[in-house]
């Protein structure tokens, strides 16, 4: 088994809430669940030991098409009762609202221009308004290649703390920037028409790219600056915009 101890009162409530998900679904994408320890301030959770499975990259059509057959199978599952909601989360998901407060993060990236951002957000944030993220499918918001892997033919998914109540195409949303950049598709090839979709990713990353370094996680901003280079492209395609590498 694979035993994860919370270290921090954060890393405790994050156990807490995979330990939800662990206990009430039950289907093909879950690793076993052995059981969680939590008391006199010590938190466990034990899962199947998945070091000998098959973790990506790299990628090809079957490995995609099986992320994308575990993905609706998580849609159709039953969420369990008591997670939160994904519209709730609007403000925090989608971005936007904050890179239109202060864009000085976004802008220190350079993944665009200030004149090609002062004309592409009124749309962008239309489309952070107009995006359908409210729904009754579960989602696992974190989706990418750390916290997936293969048995066989089969995607299984790690890490549920993230866990919520939504439109499930998020989820497939949310994954294409990070499979682009571990040589996968285009993420229009994988999801075409993505619309509001595809602005509520970029809006993701362009909201937190450019913001200090998070204790304990020293890679993830730049992490996320190359989804954004891939997903803020994509939002401008869908929405009809210049491209972010433009002034036009």
């Amino acid at each position: 088994m694979f035993v994860k101890e919370a270290l921090s009162e954060e890393a405790a409530d994050w156990l807490r809430s995979e330990r939800v998900v662990y206990e009430e679904v039950d289907a093909s994408f879950m690793p076993a669940y052995y059981g969680t320890h939590d008391r006199d301030g010590t938190v466990l959770l034990a899962i199947e030991d998945l070091s000998m499975a098959e973790w990506p990259p790299p990628w090809s059509r079957d490995r995609i098409d099986a992320v994308l057959t575990t993905l609706a199978a998580i849609r159709a599952a039953t969420p369990p009762a008591g997670l939160p909601r994904l519209e709730e989360r609007r403000d925090e998901v989608v971005g936007w609202p904050q890179v239109c407060d202060d864009p000085g993060p976004l802008l220190s990236v350079g993944v665009c221009s200030r004149a090609w951002l002062e004309l592409a957000l009124p749309d962008l944030l239309r489309a952070s308004r107009e995006v359908e993220l409210d729904g009754r499918e579960l989602l696992h918001l974190d989706v990418r290649s750390d916290n997936l892997c293969f048995k066989g033919a089969t995607a299984l998914l790690v890490d549920w703390n993230l866990a919520c109540v939504g439109d499930g195409r998020f989820d497939v949303a949310f994954w294409l920037p990070s499979l682009r950049l571990e040589g996968g598709p285009q993420p229009w090839e994988v999801l075409p028409g993505a619309g509001a979709l595809a602005a509520a990713v970029a809006g993701f990353f362009a909201a937190r790219a450019g913001l200090p370094v998070p204790s304990g996680a020293p890679t993830v901003r730049a992490f996320q600056r190359r989804q954004l280079e891939v997903a803020l492209p994509w939002a401008a395609q869908e929405l009809g915009l210049t491209p972010p590498g433009e002034r036009g």
